[in-house]
């Protein structure tokens, strides 16, 4: 299933650019622009917004610490510093004017990724909880058409029957009614149900959602209270917006 975030990698050698690229896409980013320039990068960023970049320190127009000073006058997108210099004053300087991470070249492109992950993982739980008003008064019950689901009681009523759940398929039911309509892959609903990284993520998200269509009695062939959008992820869809 691909992923949707939108990275912007920023560095004046071709080659480091091409095996970032080619790591990104085998690990589902398709989304991924590239800049040579510091002035390339300023004119992207006004036109276009980015889930992550990744900056360079020597750039051939731009010294890479006073870029990020210019880019975080607009936007406060997660910057991860890749760079030569690896003294302990550069990767301090790079973390002090607003960078979240700083990498040393050379480095292992899986590295590269998993701190990528990392911090889009953290900056969209941060994003999720603070656009939810209730997040910290979560409702007592969700109501949607024939489904009546009451977390802190761990009951799920379809058609006025109540339906027998595991913990996890509350959680994952708890979650989609509190975000309808809204898109998540794979990974995220994993992060935000499981709580965990893991090996097997896919699987385990796409089994769970398999047990609670049946529970909604929604068909499997044709769903449409969990939806797959295919290649991007999941959304609940109540059954009086459809």
């Amino acid at each position: 299933m691909f992923r949707t975030e939108k990275i912007l990698l920023i560095d004046d050698e071709k080659g480091i650019l091409d095996i970032l690229q080619l790591t990104l896409k085998k690990e589902r980013f398709q989304d991924i622009t590239c800049a040579t320039t510091g002035n390339d990068t300023l004119h992207l960023l006004r036109k276009y917004s980015y889930d992550i970049i990744l900056l360079d320190v020597m750039l051939p127009d731009f010294d890479g610490f006073e870029l990020c000073k210019e880019i975080r006058k607009s936007t406060n997108t997660p910057i991860i510093f890749i760079t030569s210099c690896s003294s302990d004053y550069n990767k301090l300087t790079g973390l002090g004017i607003g960078g979240d991470d700083y990498i040393t070249k050379p480095f292992n492109p899986l590295e590269v990724v998993a701190r990528i992950n990392v911090i889009l993982r953290r900056n969209t739980m941060f994003k999720l909880r603070h656009s939810n008003d209730n997040y910290l008064d979560e409702p007592s019950e969700f109501t949607y058409g024939p489904f009546c689901l009451m977390p802190k009681k761990a009951i799920l009523i379809v058609e006025g029957e109540e339906i027998v759940c595991t913990a996890k398929e509350l959680d994952l039911l708890s979650f989609f009614f509190k975000n309808p309509n809204r898109i998540f892959t794979t990974s995220q609903l994993y992060d935000f149900v499981w709580n965990a990284d893991g090996y097997g993520e896919e699987k385990t998200v796409t089994i769970h959602i398999s047990k609670i269509r049946k529970k909604l009695k929604d068909d499997p062939r044709k769903p449409k209270v969990i939806v797959n959008l295919r290649g991007i992820g999941y959304k609940f869809v109540p059954p009086k917006e459809r």
